[in-house]
């Protein structure tokens, strides 16, 4: 009887030294540097059936990848075609990452779910070894022609893209780094876009938005539905052959249906070439009415050659010349011809009746 109760201790002993191990196991944390093709182990200890591996990365809402062995693999728009599940054994969800950026540092943890045992985890730390961009450009005396400052205003649950223009006078980029400066914080790099080794190296580091890097060094940042927490500062730098040259973007983001300044400029373009067509119809109208006035006059003297002004520097009064004095008629004397008076009227007496 006693060596019966001593197999049952024995028994649960090794059952909670087993549970312990497993749980240690679990709370274990491998580190992994981050390189090219880099392998994230998940490899369950004990035997059982597979139902279900599935990877999945610290503040982030999607998983990175998901194996199933009847509905097949799953992986998210940022892992798909880079993350491959490499299967050397039955329980055995360990995965390879290629085209890796410095995105791809942080926490993961694998999820093993087995028969009859139940669900195995374990975590890997991947560790940034090339050390980012880590330069604050506060800290660097640029000159002034070095640094452009624009403005963007953008009704908010729009879509927005920000571009970084490429600074004038420069034949050789080497590197674009975009940051972003929110509110009263500090500048936080959200992007790099560099040559290396002759080919192209992509870093997006946005929690918001898509940033995009092309052949020619150009970075652009997609804000899909912008809100008020994405107004702030963007701030793009080249490191090029001449020096360092900045562009600086400030966003705000106004309300939806209020006060846009896109809108407001619209209708100051508008009402500016609304009235600068108005005066020139109206100069146009008084110009052609006073051409015809004076075409009228020209005619009117033409016609009439004595409606013509006198002409002022002459010495001669024409007023005193056509104005005739009663006084005077009425003092001179009438002059007639009495003998043609009399002779017509003894004519009229002889004449028969």
């Amino acid at each position: 009887m006693e060596a019966v109760q001593k197999d049952r201790w024995y028994l649960l002993v090794l059952l909670f030294l087993t549970f312990i191990k497993a749980a240690l196991l679990q709370r274990e944390v491998e580190a992994v540097r981050l390189e090219e093709g880099m392998v994230l182990s998940c490899l369950c200890p004990w035997k059982g059936n597979l139902s279900m591996v599935s990877w999945t990365k610290k503040h982030e809402n999607n998983p990175v990848a998901v194996f199933h062995p009847e509905f097949g693999k799953s992986f998210s728009h940022r892992y798909r075609d880079r993350v491959e599940f490499l299967r050397t054994a039955p329980l055995d969800g360990s995965i390879s990452i290629k085209n890796v950026t410095h995105q791809d540092i942080g926490n993961y943890q694998c999820s093993v779910q087995t028969f009859p045992q139940g669900p195995w985890t374990t975590d890997i730390q991947v560790e940034d070894l090339d050390e980012p961009p880590s330069f604050n450009i506060t800290d660097l005396a640029l000159p002034e022609e070095a640094v452009t400052v624009a403005q963007l205003v953008e009704e908010e649950n729009n879509n927005l893209t920000i571009r970084c223009i490429h600074p004038h006078n420069v034949t050789i980029i080497n590197q674009v780094i975009l940051e972003r400066k929110l509110h009263e914080q500090l500048w936080t790099i959200i992007g790099v876009c560099k040559q290396v080794d002759g080919g192209l190296l992509s870093e997006d580091y946005s929690d918001r938005g898509r940033v995009d890097c092309a052949d020619s060094l150009e970075v652009s940042l997609h804000l899909t539905g912008i809100a008020q927490e994405d107004g702030g500062f963007y701030r793009c730098t080249f490191n090029t052959d001449v020096g360092v040259r900045t562009y600086t973007i400030q966003l705000s983001v106004s309300p939806q249906g209020g006060f846009s300044l896109k809108l407001y400029m619209m209708y100051v373009y508008i009402g500016a070439g609304a009235s600068a067509v108005l005066l020139l119809i109206i100069i146009l109208i008084l110009a052609m009415k006073r051409r015809k006035q004076s075409k009228r006059v020209e005619y009117r003297v033409k016609l009439h050659p004595s409606q013509r002004q006198p002409n002022i520097y002459e010495n001669v009064c024409v007023h005193h010349r056509t104005k005739k004095k009663p006084r005077q008629l009425r003092n001179n004397p009438v002059y007639a011809n009495l003998q043609a008076v009399r002779s017509l009227q003894s004519r009229r007496q002889n004449r028969p009746l």
